[in-house]
């Protein structure tokens, strides 16, 4: 049976999930410079933001997969 996240959704699913609720959990989680350590992109690294990140991420498929798998991983762990 799959993990499922506090409303009874299975983690791997992100249906629901905006971007910006996944780039709050992570910065709330392991904060920017984690994320540049397992994600190593720019707006992580120098002068990071939630905005400048949500801008770079819709702009860049390959990254914003990379983001969500970090957050999938992070929330199947914790439970």
């Amino acid at each position: 049976m799959p993990e499922l996240d506090e409303h009874g959704r299975p983690i791997r699913d992100l249906h629901g999930i905006t971007l910006q609720q996944i780039l709050e959990y992570l910065v709330e989680k392991i904060g920017f410079a984690e994320m540049a350590l397992e994600v190593p992109v720019r707006c992580f690294q120098l002068d990071p933001s939630i905005k400048s990140s949500l801008t770079f991420l819709r702009r860049t498929p390959w990254a914003r997969a990379k983001v969500e798998a970090l957050y999938v991983h992070l929330r199947t762990r914790e439970r």
